[in-house]
């Protein structure tokens, strides 16, 4: 599949058009932000390790009945993907308390949800990605009734097959964003990204934190935890 003109590009990929006006190839960076953009960096391989994992994910996610955009993986760092319309929803599904979560509402890091938490913010950059609820989606005409409800119950099953793979590899899943898709029949699909830099992960057993907060909170350390979660994925799946 040809790589043609650039149509996008954010903080961590590139979007390129192909010769099929129904596919896109999306092309994974090194950069890394922080604090919508406040804070910026590399770290070294992470557009490689986050496109084969996120590919990985993506597909059993698909066997297991959730739609994705997920077509084919073509190199180190490019994928090909159905071209969807975003949803201008970043869905937040919450386990355990942290990050804003905790200062926002003064929980302590660690503390365990007797249920999932599902949050909703609008994608705005511009705005600082504001919490809403969906009597506010609904005023904003982001997504209707039907595709909020949706939305909340594929973000739930996403959370149930993650959750159970990366306890298999010895990872809590503390918490993670989707985005979502509308395919030109509108339907709806799972879009964007799974990967250490959308998804909390703590090792079970020591806490460690194996994701972006390492290069948020200055920890060192970032590409060795990216690498681990990718090793610990690969054997789960050998």
């Amino acid at each position: 599949m040809e790589k043609k003109e650039q149509l996008y590009e954010g903080k961590a990929k590139k979007v390129f058009a192909t010769d099929d006006p129904a596919l896109v190839i999306v092309s994974y960076k090194d950069d890394a932000t922080a604090f919508n953009g406040l804070k910026k960096g590399t770290i070294a391989g992470k557009g490689v390790i986050n496109n084969r994992m996120s590919n990985l994910l993506m597909r059993r996610l698909e066997e297991a009945g959730v739609p994705t955009h997920f077509v084919q993986e073509l190199s180190d760092r490019d994928t090909l993907v159905k071209k969807v319309s975003i949803v201008p929803l970043e869905v937040i599904v919450r386990n355990v308390a942290a990050g804003s979560f905790s200062k926002r509402y003064g929980v302590e890091e660690g503390v365990v949800f007797d249920a999932p938490t599902v949050e909703f913010s609008y994608k705005n950059d511009d705005l600082g990605d504001p919490l809403l609820n969906t009597s506010h989606a609904l005023a904003l005409k982001l997504a209707t009734a039907e595709e909020l409800e949706q939305i909340r119950t594929m973000a739930l099953r996403v959370d149930e097959l993650l959750k159970a793979a990366f306890h298999r590899m010895g990872i809590e899943l503390v918490d993670f964003k989707l985005e979502f898709g509308r395919t030109p029949d509108g339907k709806l699909v799972l879009a964007d990204e799974i990967s250490p830099d959308t998804c909390r992960l703590w090792d079970e057993k020591t806490h460690e934190k194996l994701d972006k907060d390492r290069f948020r909170r200055d920890l060192g350390g970032v590409e060795d935890a990216y690498q681990e979660v990718m090793r610990r994925l690969t054997e789960d799946l050998a």
